[in-house]
């Protein structure tokens, strides 16, 4: 015998049951997503033929809400980081329209990092691996906070370490118009005539190092004056690349006259001493190094994607922009990238280097972490619009219709953002857990072939 309380019970865990397969879908819709967008609205799809309705939703949906950050969002900075690799790697394979004769050029890991502003607390080793005393005296563990922070904050450079981070991507742009001076002339041309016989095509990443100062990593190229599509001229080689950038390297100066304290004063900024160059190697092999010194072009795109994902190593930087002097004093940081912060918002006061105020968040850099020349390789819009394409097809074809064939309203409204309850996070946690786990047995597949 059914009471009423009993059938109260039983629609209750109905309509609950209902609800949480709702939820369910509208979270597994964002691939897990920690910070969903919410917009409200509705979806209308109609046969353009008949005009008859064909799928119709109307209420609130999530959308991933795409940020690059592990810290923010892992499941949205995986995503950016797999198409970081699919933009990396058909640059240096070939693949999505990019032709694989690009495997055939001249290709460069190069590596160009910060000057020194002064001394930090480091993990050094000698050759044989035996581990050398950092200059304070100790020896730190791993996972010490005190690596890459000043021995001595008092005397450590922190607004030149500041104004060198504000003005690396003046640098790369001068670099990158050194390099095509330094080939030309290893070619006997003039600097004028590089561009009717070349094209110099690179990905570059930004990668904080735990000192709060940023390297660059970039796949360097060489194509044909129309781009990936052309071959390379016949007279350059992997080893006059390698004297080219070097030399543009070292002899790279951006020189700026800024106002400061009262006094208009010159400051260069120029790259560190320490250059990494190496060959890439057209291998499927999984590992990044070869016994040659070389880098795997398959190994090395998903190395380079994983820097764009990346924070500070021992401190991720704020999430968010600076909007007060006082905000600095609460934020959770190591006091070396807090006194980073202060000294961008302070030098933010001259108008010179307002700029500084906007990105002190960022310890000054204020360039994309991901960032190509136009021929290098297909874009990230074009990633994610083949990916919503994708969608978009799947889509009508479960409701038996073609793109031609419909016509598809859409009026959605931004309503907020993040997850209603602990209930939604947990189940979006639980999808993003699953699909990382696929992924890791795919990739483990792939290896073993």
């Amino acid at each position: 015998m059914i009471t009423e309380h009993d059938g109260s019970s039983l629609a209750t865990r109905i309509t609950r049951h209902l609800n949480m397969s709702h939820v369910r879908d509208r979270v597994t819709a964002t691939g897990g997503c920690l910070q969903p967008v919410h917009l409200s609205g509705y979806r209308v799809v109609t046969d353009r033929a008949t005009g008859r309705t064909l799928d119709h939703h109307a209420g609130t949906v999530y959308a991933p809400c795409g940020n690059r950050r592990e810290s923010v969002c892992p499941a949205c900075s995986d995503r950016y980081a797999a198409d970081a690799f699919h933009l990396i790697r058909a640059g240096m394979t070939g693949g999505k329209t990019i032709p694989e004769t690009v495997a055939d050029k001249p290709r460069l890991f190069v590596t160009l990092t910060a000057p020194s502003f002064g001394a930090v607390h480091g993990r050094r080793t000698t050759r044989t691996g035996r581990r050398i005393p950092c200059g304070c005296g100790e020896n730190h563990h791993e996972a010490d906070p005190r690596v890459g922070t000043a021995i001595d904050p008092e005397a450590y450079d922190y607004r030149g370490a500041v104004l060198w981070q504000g003005h690396t991507g003046d640098l790369w742009h001068r670099f990158t118009i050194r390099l095509r001076r330094e080939i030309a002339r290893a070619a006997g041309l003039k600097a004028s005539e590089f561009a009717d016989h070349a094209r110099l095509s690179y990905a570059k990443v930004a990668e904080y190092q735990k000192r709060g100062l940023i390297h660059f990593h970039a796949v360097i190229r060489l194509d044909g004056p129309e781009g990936a599509h052309d071959p390379a001229p016949a007279w350059v080689d992997n080893m006059l690349m390698e004297h080219a950038v070097r030399a543009a390297a070292e002899t790279t100066r951006v020189s700026r006259e800024l106002l400061l304290d009262g006094e208009t004063t010159e400051h260069v900024f120029t790259w560190g001493q320490q250059i990494d160059i190496r060959p890439i190697r057209p291998a499927h092999a999984a590992q990044i190094e070869g016994d040659d010194g070389e880098i795997s072009d398959r190994a090395l795109a998903g190395y380079i994607a994983k820097y764009a994902t990346k924070g500070t190593s021992t401190s991720e930087v704020p999430d968010r922009p600076i909007r007060s002097e006082r905000a600095i004093e609460h934020l959770d940081v190591l006091p070396h990238h807090r006194r980073m912060i202060a000294t961008a918002w302070e030098l933010g006061a001259s108008e010179d280097l307002a700029f500084l105020r906007k990105w002190a968040h960022m310890l000054g850099f204020r360039g994309h972490f991901l960032t190509k020349s136009q021929r290098y390789s297909v874009t990230f819009t074009t990633l994610r619009g083949d990916r919503r394409t994708h969608q978009h097809v799947a889509t009508l074809e479960a409701l038996g219709a073609t793109p031609d064939g419909v016509i598809v309203v859409n009026h959605w409204n931004y309503t907020g953002n993040g997850h209603n309850n602990p209930e939604e996070r947990e189940i979006a946690e639980a999808i993003y857990e699953g699909k990382r786990q696929q992924r890791k047995e795919k990739l483990a597949k792939e290896n073993q072939r």
